[in-house]
């Protein structure tokens, strides 16, 4: 599966910005004084900010950042989704306390997906993907699929926010809270592309990679490759 990357955006707490991408590996501040951190969201109302978990305001930064086309189909992907917000209502019934209905109607999996279509007045399609580990691979191939039937360019999304402690000894990632969010179109695309991304099945004996890199790279204009995701990644630049 081969892709063209026309924009796209991303969020941690160390590399905050596109521009801060362009400085991995160099750390920008220590992760233990920013893992809490979420971005100021200056383009969402107040009234409708306070109410957005970390994991909503961090897949709206990179969505920002990217600045995908009005009315494009949509693609929200996660491997945890809002686990940080059930398991604080799951805490809230052993403690028999009032559930607050703010929480519970953003509890699902697809609330970014939802808050995001009603800022944005985005009426088209969207869907929301969770396959574990493989989970931002899957993702893409639901946008090839899509891309097949449509070469109109489309947003895809992928975020996780760091797990409960109660859940840490069976989650391998996300060390911290991470976004990205990227404007695709077929290989092929008359659009201006930033970046060329070609899937192929894993290899074996070769380099893994990371989110982080794949980010770092695409900020960088550097070629990669590598198994990522269930798959074999490998980025190029014209």
């Amino acid at each position: 599966m081969k892709f063209s990357i026309l924009s796209w955006g991303a969020w941690s707490p160390q590399y905050q910005q596109k521009a801060d991408w362009q400085a991995w590996p160099a750390a920008i501040s220590d992760i233990g004084a920013t893992a809490t951190a979420a971005p100021k969201l200056p383009q969402v109302p107040a009234m409708q900010r306070r109410r957005l978990s970390k994991l909503t305001k961090i897949i709206l930064d990179s969505i920002f950042q990217c600045e995908p086309p009005a009315q494009c189909r949509s693609i929200f992907a996660s491997q945890h989704g809002e686990i940080n917000r059930t398991i604080n209502l799951l805490n809230d019934i052993v403690d028999q306390s009032p559930l607050s209905p703010t929480a519970f109607s953003q509890s699902v999996h697809n609330t970014a997906s939802g808050i995001y279509s009603i800022l944005s007045q985005n009426q088209n399609a969207s869907t929301s993907i969770a396959a574990g580990s493989e989970t931002l691979h899957q993702a893409f191939i639901e946008a090839y699929a899509l891309l097949v039937d449509d070469p109109e360019p489309l947003l895809l999304s992928y975020a996780d926010d760091t797990v409960p402690d109660i859940y840490h000894q069976y989650a391998s990632e996300p060390e911290w809270p991470i976004s990205t969010a990227f404007v695709v179109a077929p290989s092929n695309t008359q659009h201006v592309a930033l970046a060329q991304i070609d899937l192929k099945p894993l290899q074996a004996k070769v380099n893994s990679l990371t989110l982080v890199e794949i980010l770092a790279s695409i900020a960088q204009k550097k070629a990669t490759s590598g198994n990522f995701s269930g798959t074999h990644w490998s980025l190029s630049f014209e």
